[in-house]
């Protein structure tokens, strides 16, 4: 009891030291993180960091488990990629880690989090043996790298938040035990933080405590995300009215919708920028419709070349079934393409005027093809849609992720744990 009163004496010392001044040194945990092999996994993650190293001027490390697999390439799927991915690199001037923990398909899920733990664990340890140190963990993903989030901050005597970003809620959520363990970790964390509204209010409803739960929506990089190459792509696919669809192909984001609203409209073509394992299923989907002359799968695309995907949209739809907030409505915008969407996830908090775009509270064809077609028909200036964007840029966010961290380490450090 003695060393554990010493111990959060010292941390009191380090902290007051750290908030007068010092940078704070900040260990992101999440294994939603880019590296060479998959390049856009986890983008967003990455973007939020970079931005609060840009606006506040903090240190951040980062740990970015990946699942362990003996073999590499392209023909083993995400487990190749993941068995590309280095054990450290420097990625915009931050050191990320990537050690690997266990995977075991179908029958594990409910073992990855200590898994997650142990892994991260060992490397925690030889970092602070070094000298590293660190005053918070940010924990991406509620499950399973918020439960891990939180026992490592247990384990090495630290303060913790953890963010929210969609399926980990909306999906993962709805299992009993799974959910259970979100709770508990959202009990152990100094504040949790949700991508939109939505995601707070469920959980809320699963039983968190809504006084510890700030909404911190997502900003666009402005700088990156602006009209680029519409003329040059518009001249390779041809004059049609042009729709877009940007994310993976997997069933939650609803490809075939995609493909009906194409059906649907005559002399509509649209290009798909993503890959999946929906991919040769769509497809064939898309021929035996008669339109495959129109739908253009380009494939996952990179972070560089996703502003010219955007530009070269009349309009970008999203007709997902679940989202947390969805980056690509922002990130088309601010490139002058309005969008459509299902009334999902924070869309309806993003898109709240008809320059921006149109919500849909239905997941039935003919009615999110009207709405493609009335704003087709009633085309805003790209200028206007590309203004509304630029409300959303990142230094609010930034601002508050700053004040709950450092509120994070005040109220620990007044705290024996």
């Amino acid at each position: 009891m003695a060393l554990k009163k010493l111990n959060a004496k010292f941390n009191s010392w380090n902290i007051r030291f750290t908030l007068s001044g010092k940078p704070l040194n900040i260990l992101l945990f999440s294994t939603l993180f880019p590296h060479g092999a998959e390049p856009t996994l986890g983008i967003f993650v990455e973007n939020r960091m970079q931005h609060l190293l840009a606006h506040k001027g903090v240190q951040v490390t980062v740990v970015a488990p990946v699942p362990w697999f003996p073999f590499k390439g392209k023909v083993f799927g995400s487990y190749g990629r993941s068995a590309s991915a280095p054990k450290v690199e420097v990625r915009k001037g931050v050191t990320v880690y990537h050690p690997r923990y266990l995977v075991i398909p179908k029958v594990g899920m409910l073992f990855t989090p200590w898994l997650l733990f142990r892994s991260a664990k060992r490397l925690i340890s030889k970092l602070l043996k070094k000298g590293m140190k660190f005053d918070i963990i940010d924990a991406h993903y509620l499950y399973p790298d918020g439960i891990a989030g939180s026992n490592l901050a247990r384990e090495f005597n630290l303060p913790f938040v953890m963010t929210a970003r969609g399926s980990d809620v909306t999906e993962i959520g709805l299992m009993n035990k799974p959910a259970a363990m979100i709770c508990e970790a959202a009990d152990n964390a100094q504040h949790v933080i949700t991508v939109s509204n939505n995601l707070k209010r469920d959980l809320m409803e699963m039983g968190v405590d809504g006084n510890k739960i700030t909404t911190l929506r997502n900003g666009v990089d402005l700088t990156r995300f602006q009209e680029k190459g519409r003329s040059e792509v518009r001249a390779r696919y041809g004059s049609k009215p042009t729709m877009v669809f940007a994310g993976w192909l997997i069933p939650r984001k609803r490809i075939d919708l995609v493909l009906e609203v194409t059906n649907l409209i005559p002399d509509l073509q649209t290009i798909i920028a993503g890959d999946g394992p929906l991919r040769a299923e769509m497809e064939s989907r898309a021929d035996s419709l008669g339109i495959a002359d129109r739908v253009f799968f380009v494939g996952q695309q990179t972070p560089e070349q996703m502003p010219e995907v955007y530009s070269s949209g009349d309009v970008l739809l999203l007709p997902s079934d679940r989202e947390g907030w969805a980056n690509v409505l922002l990130e088309a915008m601010a490139c002058g393409t309005p969008v459509v969407t299902r009334a999902i996830g924070g869309a309806p908090d993003l898109v709240t005027d008809d320059v921006a775009g149109r919500v849909v509270d239905s997941e039935t064809p003919s009615d999110i093809a009207e709405a493609v077609k009335d704003l087709l028909n009633n085309l805003p200036e790209r200028k206007a849609v590309r203004d509304f964007a630029q409300n959303f840029d990142w230094h609010a966010t930034s601002d508050g992720q700053m004040q709950i961290f450092e509120k994070a380490i005040r109220d620990y450090n007044g705290t024996e744990k």
